[in-house]
């Protein structure tokens, strides 16, 4: 059994925590915020996450599990030192690393012994280095190894992939600290989880280069859906049939108002930046990134066409605000970017989203919220879908049609039945996919 310190309480660091901590573990959280840690202690989760509160709640009972705002204290009795502080984009879209420097500057002053400082934070190349240099300008005699762990976890299903992962990759300099990084995952070593050992720097290419692939792919697909609308082909047809190859396969061709969330947005940035950085410049990823962009602005466009562009005074329910479903997450939503633009286009926006709105509020206090579907399409003359929840999935199309003013709508996820949409008479569009006439 390891002691472990993370430092860090959110995202990643609380999934890592209950996650290594359930592998068998001693896990101390740390936060210099000493109000979550309050919360934390008190039982109180601060994200939405499936299966993360109980996967918390049973370590913590088990005694594993321990959240601690000392953070010196957990570092002296500490092994193995993670560090899962925020990386957030910079004013020039590189990645803001203040957090992770004024983390390795308090390891460096309390190291006590031998430990492994190692990062779950996604982190430029070279990051590593920078790190090490900052630890040994405090304590020029410290005694450490540095470790590259970078996490691949889903928002919506983190707990299942920090448990089931596709594989966990491993940077590092030392045999030393390669054998106790396996040992900190052994069960998933026992299951024949794939360990990729690599160096420190390759570890960090991976994460960028694997999140800024699938952000190619949506927005490669998204381009190919507007292609679909101007030459009257269907893209799920297109999307299934690309997906059957082997060399493709299905995942993220799913076309919609652009991808969004703590990942995405930032990595292909940030990844960009270094390329531009390293006079090695990435055109496929800066095209991503316009395309992503320009596809949430092209929904506003298509709502305001599908009510003949006549939007001021108008009432618009907005279904889903969250860039995902099974998250609270609108960091970078296409919602953020969607509903301002109704705003200013002098729209009135009935909200509603199950999980999301409170995050929401925080950045748009001005719009109305409501309680349900209903009461957010009630009286609307136009209603757009940004997250496929699975209630949203199953809305019953006549009492949509019953509430609302005119029925109208736009399904930037393709998930309601062009039939039926038809069958009923709205007025209807979506992306890549057959509209009404």
């Amino acid at each position: 059994m390891r002691q472990i310190t993370i430092v860090g309480t959110g995202y990643v660091g609380l999934v890592s925590g209950g996650g290594i901590s359930e592998f068998g573990h001693e896990v101390t959280c740390t936060d210099m915020d000493q109000d979550k840690i309050k919360r934390l202690n008190s039982g109180e989760i601060p994200i939405y996450e499936p299966g993360l509160e109980s996967l918390v709640k049973r370590n913590v009972a088990k005694g594993r599990l321990h959240f601690s705002s000392d953070v010196p204290q957990a570092i002296h009795n500490s092994n193995i030192i993670f560090i899962a502080v925020g990386t957030p984009q910079g004013s020039n879209r590189e990645a803001d690393l203040g957090a992770v420097e004024a983390v390795a500057k308090t390891i460096g002053k309390n190291l006590n012994s031998y430990k492994i400082v190692c990062t779950k934070s996604t982190v430029p190349i070279g990051t590593g280095k920078r790190i090490e240099d900052i630890i040994y300008s405090v304590n020029p005699e410290a005694d450490f190894d540095y470790v590259s762990n970078p996490e691949f976890l889903r928002e919506g299903s983190a707990v299942k992939d920090f448990m089931h992962p596709d594989r966990v990759v491993i940077g590092t300099r030392t045999t030393k600290s390669l054998n106790a990084m396996r040992e900190v995952y052994r069960p998933l070593y026992i299951n024949e989880t794939p360990i990729i050992s690599t160096s420190v720097e390759t570890a960090e290419m991976i994460k960028y280069a694997a999140n800024a692939y699938l952000a190619l792919k949506i927005s490669y697909i998204n381009e190919i859906a507007n292609l679909c609308e101007a030459v009257g082909a269907d893209v799920h047809e297109v999307a299934r049939a690309m997906g059957l190859d082997g060399r493709i396969s299905p995942k993220f061709l799913h076309p919609g108002p652009g991808f969004g969330g703590s990942c995405f947005p930032k990595d292909t940035h940030a990844l960009a930046a270094i390329g531009r950085n390293s006079d090695s410049p990435l055109p496929t990823i800066e095209a991503a990134i316009k395309t992503n962009e320009s596809q949430k602005r092209r929904m506003v466009t298509k709502l305001k066409r599908l009510m003949k562009n006549d939007i001021k005074g108008k009432s618009v329910a907005v279904l889903g605000l969250a860039f995902k479903p099974q998250t609270d997450d609108v960091r970078e939503a296409a919602s953020r970017v969607i509903i301002p633009k109704l705003v200013e286009s002098g729209a009135t926006v009935c909200a509603y989203d199950p999980i999301a709105m409170d995050n929401f509020k925080n950045h748009h206090p001005d719009i109305q919220y409501r309680d349900s579907w209903q009461d957010a399409v009630n009286g609307a003359d136009a209603c757009i879908i940004l997250t496929e929840w699975n209630e949203f999935r199953g809305i019953d199309l006549n009492k949509l049609k019953s509430l609302m003013n005119k029925p109208a709508i736009l399904d930037t996820k393709n998930i309601l039945s062009i039939e039926k949409l038809e069958s009923l008479g709205f007025t209807f569009d979506n992306v890549g996919r057959k509209k009404s006439e």
